[in-house]
């Protein structure tokens, strides 16, 4: 799961960084400036990276355009009679996007990249008998971690989907959810894969770069292409995380207005 993450990038990183252009509706804006989310929640605005065919009002018609647009962390489909379903859709479980009603459209016709700095994720206290425990005075239920890549310098682009989806005022809103996929296993032998088979059953998948170039392209639409990418995707799902680590952060994470540098600031994990 991924429920909080991190952005501490300019747009005009993210373009440099995947060669992409910015999307129309962004061309006015000072792409250079870093709009800093230290606490990232879902129905709040995100940077993706989408590619698309370009059309008749584009400057080479049939080309395809690798750009990068501004939408909202949680999925609103095409037929939602409303917006507020998508609060409850920024994961996509890839073992069921297939089939899924919210999903199955937007994995074959559009999919896209998620950046990000990293991301939190709870681990529960467990009692005894395994089970989950209550907070106490002393002890929380949870200890937040931070997951991120070892070098400070690299980005996570997780696999996405977006959707356009008009709502009764005329107005086109532009939305995405991230690709999540069964975690590592906790006797793995990678350190890094075990704590993160420790810390949560379901893992956000991340893209290499040779994925994303086929996870983005729009010409690969049919049902058996769409699912054998998602296939591809979870069997890869451990490559990028390798590199990863992970750091006990305060509980000022939980609060999604607590917004600063010093939320991903490691502390001593309290069990």
């Amino acid at each position: 799961m991924c429920g909080r993450f991190v952005i501490a990038r300019s747009i005009d990183d993210f373009l440099v960084d995947v060669g992409a252009v910015p999307a129309a509706r962004l061309r006015d804006l000072d792409l250079r400036t870093r709009r800093e989310n230290w606490n990232v929640a879902p129905t709040e605005e995100v940077p993706i990276v989408l590619e698309r065919v370009a059309g008749d009002d584009d400057a080479v018609p049939g080309t395809v355009l690798r750009e990068v647009h501004v939408a909202r962390w949680g999925l609103i489909p095409g037929w939602a009679k409303e917006a507020s379903i998508g609060a409850r859709a920024f994961n996509a479980r890839s073992e069921t996007v297939m089939d899924k009603p919210m999903f199955r459209s937007a994995v074959r016709h559009r999919r896209c990249a998620v950046p990000a700095n990293g991301y939190y994720e709870w681990k529960k206290r467990l009692g005894p008998n395994g089970q989950p425990v209550k907070a106490t005075k002393d002890t929380p239920a949870k200890q937040p971690y931070y997951i991120h890549p070892a070098d400070p310098g690299e980005t996570i682009w997780f696999a996405g989907l977006y959707e356009w989806w008009r709502d009764p005022q005329e107005t086109w809103i532009l939305s995405c959810s991230i690709l999540t996929t069964r975690s590592p296993s906790p006797e793995s032998e990678v350190s890094v894969l075990a704590d993160l088979g420790r810390l949560h059953d379901r893992l956000p998948i991340a893209l290499t770069r040779e994925s994303m170039d086929d996870w983005l392209d729009p010409g690969s639409e049919s049902r058996d292409d769409a699912a054998a990418l998602v296939d591809r995707l979870r069997s890869e799902a451990e490559q990028v995380p390798r590199t990863w680590q992970l750091d006990p952060v305060g509980a000022a994470v939980g609060n999604v207005r607590n917004n600063d540098p010093g939320l991903i600031e490691p502390v001593q994990a309290l069990f």
